[in-house]
This record gives structure tokens, sequence and C-alpha cells, in this order.
């Protein structure tokens, strides 16, 4: 079932060809991480989830909120655009259902804005995101960590990276690490030293960074047809509008206000709603990140030789570290372009 940020952009997109790269390979994971992905695979489902709950109920909010403040201008001039504020016509008895219809719509935006700014909608997707990124992510991290000497950091991330503070508060990720450790330990102890390995972790590793590579040139797509979209609707509605504005001085008519009142409104919702989804950024950076990421993988298969193997572990340990600090980096930039949008702003 679709949410209702989803509908509108889908609605939004009707006719429009997004041009996408070729499906990328499945990951085939090496077989001594295969214990370790499967016992942080049902904490990454659970966080992943509620990152994809609250993540729909947040976007849909501030869409709501925007479409319905333009909605609740149409019932206010409906009434009259209609003459049923007009004592003599038939259905005037009735004008005060727009009226109900329109306070009615306005308690819905106040009951949106209220229920997720009271319930942290914008938080719990983020913190819920951060975290299932991070789970997804921790069988690539293990193999560059040395589990022979002890380490008073649990957190496997922060042995290693130190992308951002916002990390140093994900103490479910921390409980991870700790609890998998032990395994970790055990799966990786004799690893580095069959080629095998060496050589399926390179694989697995190039495989899920092109599977991102793949996402990202999606999203970037998606977001730069969406506001092109958005803006070529939108000038058309504000176009409607001025030729509105200019016919109301030979043409007396109210359905001529209701297109210099509603059209507006509804145009403005829309441009709302995009600077709130923050369309632009998200799409350079995502478009940005397509090379980076490219970049990455091309830096981690330097490193394998004809027969897909690697004799220069260092160099690959230090390749898909970089890919890595790639991505945390990207996942810290996306959460301080998103936290500054809180639903007030709708």
């Amino acid at each position: 079932m679709m949410a209702l940020h989803q509908i509108v952009e889908r609605l939004l997109l009707t006719g429009t060809h997004l041009e996408t790269l070729k499906p990328a390979p499945a990951p085939v994971a090496p077989a001594a991480l295969q214990p370790l992905i499967d016992a942080v695979a049902e904490s990454h489902r659970r966080f992943d989830k509620r990152a994809i709950h609250f993540g729909h109920r947040y976007r849909s909010g501030f869409w709501a909120i925007y479409l319905l403040s333009a909605i609740a201008v149409l019932c206010a001039v409906l009434p009259l655009a209609l003459g049923w504020d007009s004592a003599y016509h038939l259905q005037h008895p009735y004008a005060g259902l727009w009226a109900v219809t329109e306070v009615a719509v306005i308690g819905a935006v106040s009951a949106t804005y209220w229920l997720g700014h009271r319930r942290d909608w914008q938080g719990q997707w983020l913190r819920a995101r951060t975290t299932a990124e991070l789970s997804w992510y921790l069988p690539m991290v293990a193999p560059l960590l040395d589990f022979t000497s002890s380490a008073g950091e649990p957190n496997w991330y922060l042995r290693i990276f130190d992308p951002g503070q916002y990390l140093r508060g994900t103490s479910d990720i921390a409980a991870l690490c700790e609890r998998n450790e032990p395994l970790a330990r055990k799966l990786l102890s004799t690893a580095w030293s069959d080629p095998a390995f060496t050589a399926s972790y390179a694989h697995w590793t190039i495989d899920i960074l092109e599977q991102q590579r793949h996402y990202h040139h999606g999203v970037a797509i998606k977001q730069h047809a969406l506001l092109h979209r958005v803006h070529r609707v939108t000038s058309t509605l504000f176009a409607l509008t001025a030729l509105g504005a200019l016919l109301h001085l030979v043409i007396h008519t109210l359905w001529l206000s209701l297109v210099t009142t509603f059209f507006p409104a509804l145009g403005a919702s829309l441009h709302g709603a995009l600077a709130q989804s923050e369309a632009y950024r998200m799409g350079a950076t995502s478009d940005r990140l397509t090379g980076e990421l490219k970049g990455a993988i091309d830096g981690i298969r330097a490193t394998i030789d004809e027969n897909g193997s690697t004799s220069d572990v260092g160099a690959l340990k230090a390749a898909i570290e970089a890919a890595i600090a790639l991505i945390l980096q990207e996942h810290q930039d996306w959460h301080l372009l998103v936290r500054p949008h809180h639903l007030p702003l709708a």
C-alpha cells in the first residue's frame, strides 16, 4: 500500500520516462561472513521496517499539510463561485457545509502537525534509518578490524572512522557489535590468510557498492524529473492566475476569482512541499555520489589481479575502507540536510 507522498509523486511524474541503469548483479557474500550476515539480518530488518514506517509518515505529513492548505482555500472560495452564498440560490441552505468542510480540512492540517511533532516522526525516521544503514554494513566493516586485540570501544565504526558526532549516540549499533564480536572474531581469525576469502570479499563489496550506485542514480533521475515537473506545473498555475486576473478586468465572474485564488494557493503548496523535500539538493547529491561510488569501485578493482584475486591485502583494505567512509559521509550529509526541515516549516 503506497504512502501519500508516493501517490503524489507518482501523479506528478505521470508520463515521465525515467532512464535507469541495468540491474546490478546480486551480491554473493563470502562463506566466512555468511553467519555474521545472518546474525545481524533480523536487527537490520527491524530497524529498516521502522525507518520506512516513520519515513512515510513524515514525508506524507508535510505533503498533506501543504496540499490540504490549498484545499482549505478552495473550500472557502467555492461557495462564492457556485453562487451558493446568494439567498436566492436553491443550494443556499447548504452553503454552510463548505465552511464545515473548510474547518475540517484545517483541523486535519492541525492534527497532522500535532501528531508529527508530538510523536517526532522525523526524529524517529532519522534514528531508525541511521541504525538500519549502519547495521547493514557491519559485515563489510568486520574484516577491516583487528579482533586479536581487545578494544575499549564496542562500536566497530568508531574504531576505524569518526564520520560524525551523531554516530556516537547509536547505542543499538554498539550493542549489536558487542553481541556479535565473539562470532566475528571466530569467523575472521584466519580469513585473510585464505586467498579465496580475499577475492570473494573484494567482489562482494564491489557488488554491494554497485547496488548503491544504481540506487543513487535512480534517486538523482527521479528527483530531477520531479523538480522539472513541479516547476512546469507551478509555472502553468501562476500563468493561468495572471491570465485570470487580466480577464477579470473585462469579464466579471466569480469563477475567475476562483482561478486567481485557488491556483496560486495550489502552486505555492506544490512549490513549498518540493522545497521541504529538498529535491534539488538530494538529486544533486545523489548525482555526485553516483560518480564517486564508481571511483571507489574502480579503486577496489585496481587491487584485483587478472586471476580475480589480490596479493596486496593492505591496498584492498584501504580501498574498501575509503568506500565505506564515502557512504558514511553521504549518510551524514543526508542526515544534516533533512534534520532542519521539521513539520512546523510546512
